[in-house]
């Protein structure tokens, strides 16, 4: 046996010593125990240890996103495993294995699948990744730390090993965060094996992509690991002039010295020279997506981020683990479009253009420190989680917008990019952050589980604006959450829920409040390789603002006052056999405006782009003696409204996708995936202009793997 496998039997046995139990959905970030199947199984018939309920079971540890759809675990910001099943809360998590499948470039398409979620609404509004979780505006964290003013970026797929959806989102985990739900990035991380992968893509829209993803030990006595994944691409999009061009490096160092302590240092660059959007589509007829209403020499944006992540773990062999995570990234993020401002019964084929973009620049520097303690007291297992955390982040930003020339849509005729520009708001932004929090589940014999936490943000907020006016204000948010697991057996759990979130403040507005009830059940059957979920929640809000457009065309934020949304997630993620696996949900929300105004009351109202009904269905088949895979989906939409007021909706669409593959050998693979197989077009975003969904795309790819 290795050095490397001895040091983790000795792990492990020292776990069913000390009886360690894992905080469902903490902050943690900490270096993984991985055990390999047969271990695993040898010491499962020995008979050599004991698991309460909060420890995920074996099968979970050893679970490997790259083989399998179906997650047993869930990581939220660790890599200490934790058991999906006995989560006190409504979870998906989107494998490598899937994400692959279905060739998933950013998070749009990463969470097309996943119930609770509608994404792009926005169509060809490219300049971020849109999607919200149960009605709201999802909060984004990467290896669970936020990822607040680096969220102008459209996060690349490969640069991570999965993506967890937490749906009900609760500051007491997080911090400030708004109560629909978060995704949580978890970067690809060193391995200790050799592999290694590359590939080439070519497709629609003259797409060109290359990537590389290796990995080794270091050293003889396996204590030094690296990794390094790279990516490039050229490409345009569906619309004329448009560009969408990527570059993607990122390297990662492990150091283990011993069974109890490791460190990890990760390095990654994200470039993307990028079309913002094609300045939208007439309102008053179909048109072509491939036309073009912006400006050819305006309408850019240019995205340069870098980071540098530390993750420290130290296991004191005594109960207890000392954790510690630091980031610092950097950001430039610049943009600008032309886009048209139409209405309906306009007469004639001329439109008016505004101008619209921000030059930008941002760093943060996000930190937290924890200390874990568990302990089994005769039939009770109790994990206790002490952490502080501190932000720091900074930003500098112009903005200008204003009327430019108009378009005359039978004879377009390009102007250029505008003479001079308006610059409206110009503001330097100063965001800290001080937090402490609590965890705490105890287990009572093996089949209840109470979950509890509390967490405290002190939040310091400043902002300069162009006249060098400086602002102020500080926030301290203190937020509660609690949830009972019953243990039905051990295939299935059961729970109820309640949480408390705080959005992240604005100077001299009222924070944000959400809460929410949720009743839960998760079945994960002994004989299949399967979860499913389903769960009910009630989840308001109050102190609500939105975005609305103005009569000058001006998009401003107004306070609405308290919405509500109740709904029903349905999920199932199986392997059904070593030929077949399905992904499928569902999901119905009710969401409804409790108090509020813009313009005009709007009591009663439907929430914008809240559906009441979606649904999505992934197959996938295997031929292993043929060498060929199959993929199949299907995506519904149901009616949604566009605009505060209700006054106009979109229609319901189903769009399908389908893939293929075929083993070239051993080592080489042929795949094919086409997204929206039949062109559907539809409006998903209307206001002073259509935006309609992507069209088809189809991708070859070559890849081979060592």
């Amino acid at each position: 046996m290795t050095h490397r496998n001895t040091r983790i039997v000795t792990a492990w046995t020292r776990w069913q010593l000390t009886t360690s139990t894992l905080l469902c959905c903490s902050t943690l970030v900490a270096t993984p125990l991985s055990v390999n199947a047969e271990e695993t199984q040898d010491q499962e018939e020995k008979g050599e240890y004991r698991l309460a309920p909060i420890i995920v079971d074996a099968k979970a540890l050893a679970d490997d996103d790259a083989n399998s759809t179906v997650a047993k675990e869930l990581w939220v910001g660790g890599k200490v495993a934790t058991s999906l099943l006995d989560t006190p809360a409504s979870v998906t998590v989107i494998t490598e294995k899937e994400i692959a499948q279905r060739n998933a470039n950013n998070t749009e398409e990463v969470l097309q699948y996943t119930p609770g979620i509608l994404t792009d609404y926005y169509g060809t509004d490219d300049r971020n990744d849109y999607f919200k979780i149960r009605g709201f505006q999802a909060t984004t964290y990467r290896d669970g730390l936020t990822l607040g003013s680096m969220r102008g970026v459209r996060e690349d797929a490969y640069a991570y090993e999965r993506v967890e959806v937490l749906r009900g989102a609760n500051s007491t985990l997080f911090g400030a965060a708004d109560p629909g739900g978060s995704v949580n990035f978890v970067s690809k991380r060193p391995k200790f094996d050799s592999f290694g992968q590359g590939y080439l893509t070519y497709g629609s829209f003259d797409h060109i992509e290359a990537g590389i993803d290796v990995g080794d030990m270091l050293n003889e006595d396996e204590t030094l690991a690296y990794r390094f994944t790279g990516k490039i691409k050229e490409s345009e999009r569906e619309y004329d002039y448009s560009k969408d061009d990527d570059q993607l490096v990122m390297g990662g160092l492990t150091w283990e010295p011993t069974a109890y302590t490791s460190a990890t240092l990760i390095l990654d660059y994200l470039k993307q020279d990028n079309t913002p959007n094609s300045g939208g589509y007439p309102l008053d007829r179909e048109y072509d997506r491939s036309r073009f209403y912006g400006e050819p020499d305006f309408n850019k944006h240019n995205v340069e981020r870098s980071s540098v992540t530390g993750q420290i773990s130290h296991d004191f062999d005594n109960g207890l683990v000392l954790r510690g995570n630091l980031r610092y990234s950097d950001l430039t993020d610049d943009f600008g479009y032309v886009y048209l401002y139409d209405y309906k019964g306009r007469p004639g084929t001329e439109v008016d253009r505004y101008y619209f973009g921000t030059d930008s620049a941002a760093d943060e520097l996000i930190g937290n420190v924890m200390l874990q303690y568990d302990a089994r007291f005769d039939r009770i297992d109790s994990s206790t989680l002490v952490g502080i955390e501190y932000r720091d982040a900074s930003s500098e930003s112009s903005t200008f917008y204003d009327t430019t020339t108009r378009i005359d849509l039978a004879n377009p005729v390009y102007t250029g990019a505008p003479a001079n520009l308006n610059y409206q708001l110009g503001n330097d932004q100063d965001y800290k952050t001080k937090s402490v929090f609590l965890q705490q589940n105890l287990s009572f014999y093996e089949k209840y589980i109470v979950t509890v936490g509390v967490r405290n943000d002190a939040m310091d907020l400043s902002n300069t604006d162009l006249s060098g006016f400086t602002e102020a204000d500080d926030f301290s948010e203190t937020s509660f959450r609690g949830a009972l697991t019953y243990k039905v057996s051990d295939q299935v759990s059961t729970y109820i829920s309640w949480v408390e979130s705080v959005a992240p403040p604005t100077i001299g507005v009222e924070p944000e409040r959400g809460e929410q009830i949720e009743l839960g059940a998760k079945y994960a059957p002994a004989n299949m390789n399967a979860i499913f979920s389903a769960a009910l929640y009630d989840l308001t809000k109050k102190d609500v603002t939105i975005a609305v457009v103005q009569p000058s065309g001006i998009i401003e934020q107004e306070t609405l006052g308290e919405t509500r949304v109740r709904g029903l997630d349905l999920e199932a993620k199986a392997e059904l056999s070593d030929q077949l696996s399905l992904i499928g949900g569902y999901s119905y929300m009710d969401s409804e405006v409790v108090r509020g105004t813009t313009r005009s009351a709007i009591e009663g109202n439907d929430f914008v782009a809240a559906p009441e009904h979606t649904a999505s269905l992934w197959s996938y088949y295997s031929l292993p003696d043929m060498g060929m895979s199959f993929g199949l989906g299907a995506r519904y939409v149901g009616v949604y409204y566009f605009d505060a007021a209700n006054l106009s909706d979109s229609n319901a669409a189903t769009l399908f996708d389908a893939a293929f593959s075929y083993q070239i050998t051993k080592a080489a693979d042929l795949s094919i995936n086409v997204r929206n197989l039949f062109d559907e077009q539809h409006v998903v975003g209307s206001g002073t202009a259509d935006y309609y969904n992507p069209g088809r795309e189809a991708m070859a790819t070559l890849s081979y793997n060592w």
